[in-house]
């Protein structure tokens, strides 16, 4: 059991590019798929993977232009949330991955709504953590985005301020937190992700993600449609205090499932750098009872 909890560290070559990914437990056992958001890498699964991986093969790729993966500039990429999916459906094709569950985490959610909406069948079920899909829980803090994307002139580009950077990448993990929840997070969690941001050209694709998520909010009435159609069960785990994403989000998921758990913890954006634990347990009983 032990050997099969083991994170390995692994690269795939996905059409060109370097995909770096972490996997854990067996191949044979159920999938999970989990997908990690802005401004992070699979580094943000490396407390739950081994506690999941025993019931389940659990898979984390860094996308294109995040953590280890290969970051071209937007000139040999297309960085929007379609094609990041494509990059991940061919990871998974390569691994030999049919059937799966899938944890969507802010940008992971887009990116992974692309694989449930394209083929529904492959999806055994949804974890949710601090990941958007209805327009509950896009509040006023998204103003400004919402201006940008109708009307995406310097006037407005200079209206959501300046947040591609050291101090923009921390506020990720410590914005609107007090001070006992701050002391929780490991400071090295920003500097790596900085400092993976900062290569050539990086901060063109993740203002091209960026932009782009505006197609992501244009496809929740498809996403609705999903939803009422398979009505996939979920189990939502959500950081309170989150600054980016409003609770209201996760009523939004109870009013379109018919099978939802959830759970709010005394948390921000990024839930498992504090709650690993508590979590780890959850997706380990939901995948038991839904595989």
């Amino acid at each position: 059991m032990q050997t099969i909890r083991k994170v390995r560290h692994r690269r795939a070559d996905v059409d060109g590019l370097e995909v770096f990914y972490r996997e854990a437990g067996s191949p044979d056992g159920p999938a999970v798929l989990l997908l990690h958001g802005f401004p992070s890498s699979s580094h943000t699964f490396h407390q739950v993977m081994p506690q999941v991986a025993e019931v389940a093969y659990v898979i984390a790729p860094d996308l294109p232009g995040f953590g280890l993966s290969s970051a071209p500039t937007v000139d040999a990429y297309d960085y929007t949330f379609e094609n990041l999916s494509r990059t991940v459906e061919r990871l998974l094709d390569t691994l030999g991955v049919e059937r799966f569950f899938l944890y969507l985490h802010d940008f992971g959610a887009p990116v992974g709504y692309h694989l449930a909406t394209r083929s529904p069948e492959r999806v055994a079920g949804l974890i949710v953590q601090n990941g958007n899909a209805h327009a509950e829980g896009l509040g006023t803090q998204w103003d400004a985005a919402r201006e940008y994307w109708a009307e995406p002139t310097d006037g407005n580009r200079a209206e959501l301020g300046d947040w591609l950077n050291f101090a923009g990448t921390r506020d990720q993990y410590l914005a609107g937190l007090p001070d006992h929840l701050r002391e929780l997070h490991p400071p090295e969690s920003w500097h790596l992700d900085w400092e993976r941001m900062r290569r050539p050209g990086n901060i063109e694709a993740q203002f091209a993600l960026f932009t782009d998520y505006a197609s992501h909010v244009a496809r929740f009435d498809e996403l609705a449609a999903y939803h009422s159609a398979h009505q996939p069960p979920a189990l939502v785990l959500w950081g309170s205090r989150d600054v980016y994403f409003d609770l209201d989000e996760v009523l939004a998921y109870h009013r379109a499932l018919q099978r939802v758990d959830s759970h709010l913890y005394d948390a921000g954006h990024f839930l498992l750098a504090t709650h690993a634990v508590e979590c780890a347990e959850l997706m380990r009983a939901f995948v038991l009872d839904h595989a």
